[in-house]
């Protein structure tokens, strides 16, 4: 099969994948492997080895190093504040345990040679935010373990690849000099890692240097950045073999922390590419697989990975863990989850091809690839199907319901803030005025006091119970600003702001791909809304069934009411705009905005001949 053909159906099954998961929401990780390993092993549809020969294992490479790298930009310092002493115990404690405990499962159960399991065991290790970073943005997870849990995956990464490296060159030195220490081998590696760290350190000061200072155009700092992070990571390679994903690991953290604000235009584009390449890098590994590696897979094996999930990592998490201020629950949470990736099999793959070749040459060796495939299957499918259950048992699980973040604390706000309250719905007011979201805290409504748009805001706010963002201060500039700062992140049909002002004399300024989505179908604008309210015009709920359904809602609602929103019984909530009118059905609750409903003719004289009739009965 054609090379571009494969290009187009390994995109093909990885997207396809993250979209279904999306649409059903079992794990994408789980997804892509059947997706993987029913192309290649069973249906033979192609085969990535013959397709790309020794070109595969450099693609999966520096694929490996980009999403480490992005990886790295994610991990800002300032998350540290509350699992910065959990995150060192894990890279330093967490990591000599599990490769001890991996290590001897893999000796006195699967029945490995001692040096095959001890490097595996170092392998081990790693986590992978190829996976974890995925379970996490499916999965509502309480902020601190699921901080944890990122933080780990990328830190560990490269330290299980030099735990690998360092038993290699052990084991290899001392075949050809018996005799050999540790102290022989350990020194040189532990120097070229921190060469190797150095080099992406300096990467990543002259990123920060020359971007704002308009050294680079900004049509070219993405693939500036691409290429200094592949340069960094084949270089270090050069100095020492994984010491690649060290440098790039390295880089992306500094770069993070380092406040070069020229990077945030670049976010979206840098997550975009992370998705293709782990997408593309899991089917192109599940279906490399072969189904001579499962044939490896016997009662030892099964007993191996039944004692990782249960043994290794409890134990490993739990004993690191000892005296720390991390609740019991969430240490529990913590030593369920490890689902292991790309990382885990490229790295496998690597080492069994130099275990079996002179001077070593372990039978076992051949043993790694199909063992790290067996691994990796298993920690996806029992964490990533479990991932919700546990976390709800243990309590660390975050709101599930959709929720509003509004910007700009206004009477309006507040008024669409309570009813959202009465909705069960997550609301949080935003404003950097303490005066004005005093009615907030008068009404007992959730509030952020700060600077929506300041950086440190975008760390200290939690903002995944928020699916949407209103943005409703008396400055519709400033509207459109916040609007389009977080479309990236909430996205774009998930922004609304009031519209123009139809009296206003800036109608048509700011161009409609900047702003958010116009809230209601008449566009009402910031003006609008507060001259109604003070007219007495209120927030009315209506709950929609067979018997009553949209059209005789409306027929009993006053003429001029508009229809702000719904929310249905999953809690999803979809808004009224001026583009764009969702399908109210039965169980839906409609918020609408009306004015003040007056008693007509008909109804006054209905009362009025009630009341004479009770009358004249007594």
């Amino acid at each position: 099969m054609e090379q571009t053909l494969v290009i187009a159906l390994v995109g093909i099954l990885g997207i396809g994948a993250q979209w279904l998961a999306w649409r059903t929401g079992l794990p994408a990780i789980v997804l892509m492997l059947i997706a993987g390993f029913l192309a290649g092993p069973v249906l033979g549809v192609f085969d990535p080895e013959h397709a790309f020969g020794e070109l595969l294992e450099p693609m999966v490479a520096v694929g490996v190093a980009l999403i480490l790298f992005e990886g790295g930009l994610s991990l800002d310092f300032r998350e540290l504040r509350h699992t910065g002493s959990a995150v060192m115990r894990l890279a330093t404690i967490g990591v000599v345990l599990g490769w001890t405990f991996g290590a001897l499962a893999g000796i006195y159960i699967a029945g490995l040679a001692p040096e095959v399991a001890i490097l595996f065991g170092g392998i081990l290790v790693v986590t992978g935010p190829t996976v974890v970073i995925p379970l996490l943005r499916q999965s509502s997870i309480k902020s601190r373990p699921a901080s944890i849990l990122k933080w780990e995956a990328i830190v560990n990464d490269p330290t299980g690849a030099l735990c690998a490296v360092i038993a290699y060159e052990y084991f290899r030195k001392i075949a050809e000099q018996p005799g050999a220490t540790l102290f022989e081998v350990v020194p040189p590696l532990i120097i070229a890692a921190i060469i190797a760290g150095l080099i992406g350190y300096v990467a990543a000061l002259a990123i920060a240097w020359s971007f704002p200072r308009g050294a680079v155009p900004e049509y070219l700092k993405v693939p500036v950045l691409l290429t200094a992070v592949i340069g960094v990571f084949v270089i270090s390679n050069l100095i020492e073999h994984e010491a690649g994903l060290v440098a790039v690991t390295v880089m992306g953290v500094a770069l993070a922390n380092m406040n070069v604000t020229s990077l945030r235009s670049i976010h979206p584009f840098k997550e975009n590419v992370a998705v293709l390449l782990v997408s593309g890098i899991f089917i192109l590994l599940s279906a490399s697989l072969s189904l001579e590696d499962i044939r490896y897979i016997n009662w030892p094996i099964i007993g191996f990975l039944l004692a990782l999930l249960f043994i290794v990592r409890p134990a490993t998490i739990l004993l690191s863990l000892l005296g720390s201020s991390i609740p019991w629950n969430e240490r529990l949470f913590l030593g369920w989850i490890a689902p292991r990736g790309i990382v885990l099999v490229a790295i496998s793959g690597l080492f069994a091809l130099r275990l079996a070749e002179p001077p070593l040459e372990f039978e076992d060796a051949n043993l790694l690839i199909g063992l790290s495939f067996a691994v990796v299957v298993v920690t996806i499918v029992a964490h990533g199907f479990t991932v919700d259950f546990v976390a709800k048992l243990l309590k660390v699980k975050g709101t599930t319901r959709p929720g509003i973040l509004l910007v700009g604390s206004t009477p309006w706000t507040i008024a669409l803030a309570e009813q959202m309250r009465d909705l069960k719905a997550p609301v949080l007011v935003v404003d950097a005025s303490w005066q004005r979201l005093g009615l907030a805290r008068q009404k007992g409504i959730e509030f952020y006091h700060g600077e929506i748009l300041n950086e440190a805001t975008e760390h200290n706010l939690e903002l995944a119970p928020y699916q949407n963002l209103v943005a409703a201060t008396e400055n519709e500039a400033y509207n459109t600003l916040v609007c389009n700062e977080f479309a990236h992140e909430i996205g774009r049909d998930s922004v609304f702001q009031l519209g123009e002002s139809a009296d206003g004399d800036d109608r048509h300024s700011l161009p409609e791909s900047l702003r958010g989505r116009a809230l209601f179908e008449s566009g009402f604008g910031v003006e609008d809304v507060s001259e109604r309210q003070r007219q007495g015009w209120v927030f009315r709920k209506t709950r929609l069934s067979e018997e009553f359904d949209f059209d005789k809602m409306q027929e009993k609602l006053p003429d001029a009411a508009n229809m702000l929103l719904l929310v249905r019984d999953n809690g999803t909530i979809r808004f009224f705009t001026h583009a764009a009118k969702p399908e109210p059905r039965a169980g839906d609750v409609i918020l609408s905005f009306t004015p003040p409903q007056t008693k007509t003719a008909e109804e006054k004289a209905a009362k009025k001949a009630s009341k004479k009739q009770g009358v004249q009965q007594a």
